[in-house]
């Protein structure tokens, strides 16, 4: 819920770097000691985190050292969208300076965890309060069940999946075939939720009287062996992928990308991470393939690059959160700290191997995909009037889903956040 004072109609932060582009001066004779307005305040903030990043890029620890002093006259993880966003890009910043105190930075992070059960809480909330996932699932089963109309064998492997409502939905639309129901696999990767998967999707094919087998896989995604995923002779595979493809991107590097635009039949052996991945999987010669990615670049070289498609990106998230839930949410808190904010920090703070956190947008996906073997199939109208209605009903009147070239892109008012694109192996006569 909006909080009294705010706009019907949340603000964008892409308002406010348009003013910082004409007011070069703002901010420099410390408007924070006025009665600000929310977005008078929203400026300043823009302002000082664009100031903050160049001191940082610059490695100069005293300017930002003040900068930050200032940010934090105004900054709250509990206030509005740009005051969250800059509590959270400044804590990034902090981390990225303190890196080059290595004794430090293992100091303050000494008492860190990363913990598999956090994760999947973080994924159940970034479900509940926001409607990517939904859409997600809703255009990906109905593009499964139009490309497996008439098959009585599917297999499904869901790369990474800790959330069960996408396959019980999708067991009850194949439950009503005329035809009756094939016999299902899913195969799914993701240690600490896949007994708890196993139990909801067996318990949902035995009410519906669908022959169900459920594969469990524990590994990471880095690790998995393609190989032994068990794909079965005349079974119609499906692949799922719901943001997880970027993960791999670690270890791939644009230069060689360009590489293999050059020089496609390079040897599999050679390929990086993320291309070898998806050239195997082509291998599989999967009957549909469906790759929902985050609609922004935060892989390039240069961290100024990182710092403005992050802080346009993330702001967007943080206005969708606070168009429907309360500043107070515990709930909306844990998601913009232990999701949002921690991929911020990723972007901004780390390089190299240690930055996981690399989105790109979908026209290099595209050719990623592509270059592995893959031809585009197009979503189809009735997956994008699903997803319309489904946003309409449920009073998300500020997204909306834009087609693109057969992919389908949910927006927030007019900015792209998430693409989903459909994808098949390619035959000889493609």
């Amino acid at each position: 819920m909006i909080e009294e004072g705010s706009s019907s109609v949340p603000s964008s932060p892409l308002q406010y770097l348009s003013l910082v582009a004409l007011s070069p001066g703002f901010g420099s004779s410390y408007p924070w000691l006025k009665e600000l307005k929310p977005e008078e305040r929203g400026l300043c903030l823009i302002h000082l985190l664009l100031a903050c990043a160049n001191h940082v890029v610059a490695g100069n620890m005293e300017s930002a050292n003040v900068t930050f002093e200032h940010i934090s006259l105004l900054a709250s993880p509990t206030g509005d969208t740009m005051q969250r966003i800059a509590a959270y890009f400044t804590e990034a910043f902090a981390d990225r300076l303190v890196k080059g105190y290595a004794g430090v930075h293992k100091a303050l992070n000494s008492t860190t965890m990363s913990c598999s059960l956090d994760n999947i809480l973080v994924r159940r909330l970034f479900f509940d309060l926001l409607p990517f996932l939904k859409v997600s699932y809703l255009v990906t089963n109905q593009a499964i069940l139009e490309a497996t109309n008439g098959e009585m064998m599917v297999h499904i492997i869901d790369l990474h999946s800790s959330e069960p409502a996408q396959w019980i939905s999708l067991l009850q639309a194949l439950s009503s075939r005329p035809e009756g129901p094939p016999h299902l696999r899913i195969t799914a990767e993701q240690k600490g939720v896949l007994d708890y998967m196993a139990t909801q999707l067996n318990k949902e094919a035995e009410i519906l009287d669908i022959p169900f087998q459920f594969n469990p896989v524990i590994s990471k995604l880095e690790e998995v062996d393609v190989e032994s995923l068990r794909v079965k002779t005349g079974e119609a595979l499906v692949i799922n992928s719901v943001l997880q493809l970027h993960t791999l991107l670690a270890k791939n590097n644009d230069f060689f990308l360009q590489k293999l635009v050059d020089f496609p039949e390079v040897s599999s052996s050679d390929l990086p991470k993320l291309d070898a991945f998806l050239k195997a999987l082509c291998r599989l010669s999967p009957k549909l393939m469906v790759v929902t990615e985050q609609e922004s670049n935060h892989n390039g070289a240069s961290l100024m690059e990182r710092v403005m498609e992050s802080l346009n990106f993330y702001a967007a998230l943080f206005d969708c959160l606070e168009s429907t839930n309360s500043r107070a949410s515990s709930e909306r808190h844990k998601l913009e700290k232990m999701m949002f904010g921690a991929e911020i920090k990723n972007i901004i703070a780390c390089e190299g191997i240690e930055r996981k956190v690399r989105h790109e947008k979908l026209e290099k996906w595209v050719k990623r995909i592509k270059l592995a073997g893959f031809c585009s199939m197009p979503l189809s109208y009735n997956g994008l009037l699903l997803a319309r209605r489904f946003l309409h009903s449920n009073s998300y009147q500020w997204y909306n889903i834009k087609e693109d070239n057969g992919c389908f892109v949910i927006c927030w008012q007019d900015r792209p956040l998430y693409s989903i694109s459909a994808w098949r192996f390619r035959m000889m006569y493609d």
